[in-house]
């Protein structure tokens, strides 16, 4: 079987990885010109983790020290430090957090040599299961002239391929930005993570395995905003929340904070499918960080779609028939899945940034009832998620 994937993010990376050890012959294509360390801090829950497991590489990631977050009081605090409200800890007995260059080195070591090539950028994908036709901006320099089995659009919020579909629903400003970055060396975090909630305002903190912090702080606003000096700026909205919150940010590089206006899907797609093609993470189901699942998700996406396909995978002819119930498959169990996620994620970010002052302060006395127990309720149904049975194939198995 012959798979294209569009975009090499954490969801395209591991989508070829599984598919390639299902099998199948996997040609990834990246706009950009080359692949280069990208982003701040990713936070892999247990879902997350369980789909690294079944593509073999939950181990290598435990193994390189992504730190495990259990060991400290986590929770939402005021802007003085006070709580409002704690996870217990046995909720995330399984999350890593871990700098999302080192997810991404981790996928491509995975994968054979010459799966990625970069520079090409696609503009339209068509055709059915069994004879999809991908095409690029540059025809005849990708060697994809003959059609190919499946191709999987995993090219992001912005997705080109999304965006040649009828009913695509672009992109919608959730009415916040958020800066992220990673400290330069270890900050003493006093035993505690997680986020604190002003008006409009957020901070959140989590621990790296070497030490450092990463952090993300959120403010309300117009869409487009920038600040000449954006770690200025952070300092400017943070500089008088409670410890460590300012020592974090003084310990980042200024170069190093990076700001994103956040963004989500308009609506819900119909569907994820049109003929050979399934779209993939943020271009199919692109939500507000609130949860922290966008990465998880894709990763579930691309074990999900390679155990589906794991049948086929190593066929030189698949049954078309196969292919298309292994598609719509994906389609159904992906939708039912990310969407609720999704509309959580945006509920959440929206009481989260609550400015008025009298909303703020009902929302506070409402967290401070929650029953520890329920909030750990929240979080477990979450990452309550187990890869489907595959196939035939061990995607954990490495490839030759």
């Amino acid at each position: 079987m012959r798979v294209v994937v569009v975009g090499a993010g954490i969801g395209g990376l591991a989508t070829a990885v599984g598919l390639q050890r299902a099998g199948a012959e996997v040609v990834l294509l990246e706009r950009a010109g080359a692949l280069r360390p990208v982003g701040a801090g990713l936070s892999i829950f247990g879902n997350g983790l369980a789909a690294l497991d079944a593509l073999g590489l939950g181990a290598a990631l435990r193994a390189a020290g992504a730190a495990p977050a259990r060991t400290l009081r986590a929770g939402q605090r005021r802007p003085d430090g006070r709580w409002l409200s704690t996870v217990p800890a046995t909720a995330l007995r399984d999350l890593r957090v871990v700098h999302r260059a080192d997810l991404q080195e981790l996928l491509l070591g995975a994968l054979a040599p010459g799966t990625v090539r970069c520079g090409v950028e696609v503009r339209t994908v068509s055709g059915e299961a069994g004879r999809a036709t991908v095409e690029t901006a540059t025809p005849g320099s990708d060697g994809l002239a003959e059609p190919v089995d499946v191709v999987v659009a995993a090219d992001g919020l912005r997705s080109r391929v999304r965006a040649s579909w009828p009913g695509d629903p672009g992109v919608r400003y959730a009415g916040y930005a958020a800066w992220r970055g990673v400290t330069e060396g270890p900050v003493d975090l006093d035993g505690a993570a997680g986020e604190t909630w002003g008006r409009g305002l957020r901070f959140g903190v989590a621990p790296l395995a070497d030490g450092r912090v990463y952090w993300f702080a959120v403010a309300s606003g117009p869409a487009g905003g920038r600040a000449v000096d954006e770690h200025a700026e952070v300092r400017r909205l943070f500089g008088g929340w409670h410890a460590p919150v300012p020592a974090l940010v003084a310990a980042t590089a200024p170069d190093a904070v990076l700001r994103h206006d956040i963004h989500d899907l308009a609506r819900p797609l119909r569907t994820f499918r049109r003929g050979g093609c399934v779209l993939l993470g943020d271009a199919a189901h692109a939500m507000t960080p609130d949860l922290g699942q966008g990465g998880n998700l894709a990763l579930e996406d691309g074990v999900t779609l390679a155990r589906l396909l794991a049948d086929q995978a190593g066929q030189d002819r698949p049954d078309p028939g196969a292919l298309d119930a292994a598609l719509t498959g994906y389609d159904r169990l992906r939708r039912q899945r990310t969407q609720p996620v999704a509309r959580q994620a945006r509920a959440l970010g929206r009481v989260a940034q609550v400015e008025n002052p009298v909303l703020a302060a009902v929302r506070d006395a409402l967290l401070r009832r929650v029953p520890p127990s329920a909030a750990a309720a929240r979080v477990r149904a979450v990452q309550a998620w187990q890869p489907p049975a595959p196939a035939c194939a061990d995607l954990a198995r490495p490839s030759r």
